[in-house]
């Protein structure tokens, strides 16, 4: 069934050039809505508050994905901007958006924001019971700040912000650059110039033992799109796959399906993160019939093929 919903919707994207951003614009534009804004981070810094009061103008619906993030690495050595830039950004935005009227507020959180020891799979009801993994704990906290600020604001303003929470992503277009990319992409990245160089072996960060579920980006973005549409809940809700893969598996896979045929060597001084990360995804599908649909292997391979 086609929808009408966006037809005469005004959506600001933030983050829209991004890496989920460019994937969800391109989705979004096939929805035919009135318009769509993209503010580049080099002409709106959306950490000051006027900037972000401009952007919000004449606007129906945010989207709001626009973050400063990375892998493990880069959340260790900055861990004060990944706090402050997230938390101004989303707290501003929002502010902006309700003075201005916005009919619809749509924040996407992180996985980073559950507990560091959270029953598996993660249900959004375990959203409080304990403090994140500390290496994500600034980024988790900044943004899950946006959850909060969104039911005060429900309760006292009658604002129509949800609160989305994607599991870690993976696809074309990701980031490939070492310093800030997450796993699956610095997986890619090792093992094909592994391959090109004919390594011997390559240096997986970590045992290799702790566990994560990925979300194909293209289905997140369909998830994205269709909770913008037609949940107006103030519970926060989970967007996975609800597939499950140890980093060690998920390194043997890659270094198969990019040819590599050398040794897969852990380097244990290097922190692991989180120890398991799999979503419960009920939420979703019951509150707005989300479901993901690309299998992991495909996706994986959809990934590498874009990287070469």
């Amino acid at each position: 069934m086609k929808t009408t919903f966006w037809h005469d919707k005004r959506v600001l994207v933030t983050g829209g050039n991004g890496f989920l951003g460019s994937h969800l614009v391109a989705q979004l534009k096939k929805l035919n809505p009135k318009n769509i804004f993209i503010p580049s981070s080099k002409e709106y810094d959306l950490r000051d508050q006027s900037v972000c009061a401009k952007v919000v103008q004449d606007v129906d619906v945010v989207i709001h994905l626009a973050a400063n993030v990375g892998g493990i690495g880069y959340n260790q050595e900055n861990p004060g901007s990944l706090f402050y830039d997230n938390l101004v950004m989303g707290v501003h935005l929002m502010e902006e958006a309700r003075k201005a009227n916005v009919q619809k507020f749509v924040s996407v959180g992180t996985i980073c924001a559950y507990p560091k020891f959270t029953p598996i799979p993660f249900k959004e009801a375990d959203l409080w019971n304990g403090y994140p993994e500390e290496t994500n704990a600034p980024y988790g906290l900044a943004k899950k700040m946006l959850l909060v600020q969104g039911q005060a604001y429900r309760k006292q303003y009658n604002f129509n912000a949800i609160y989305l929470l994607p599991v870690n992503l993976y696809g074309p277009g990701d980031n490939f650059d070492p310093a800030s990319s997450h796993v699956i992409p610095a997986l890619i990245k090792k093992f094909v110039e592994a391959k090109k160089t004919e390594a011997e072996e390559v240096t997986v960060w970590g045992s290799g033992k702790p566990t994560r579920e990925f979300l194909y980006v293209e289905d997140a973005a369909r998830g994205i799109l269709l909770a913008s549409e037609k949940y107006d809940g103030a519970e926060p809700v989970n967007l996975g796959s609800s597939f499950e893969i140890s980093i060690a598996e998920l390194a043997t896979l890659i270094g198969k399906l990019t040819g590599f045929s050398g040794k897969i060597v852990f380097d244990v001084s290097k922190p692991d993160g989180q120890p398991r990360r799999k979503l419960d995804v009920s939420r979703a599908q019951n509150e707005f019939g989300f479901m993901s649909e690309v299998q992991f292997e495909e996706g994986l391979e959809k990934t590498i093929d874009s990287y070469l």
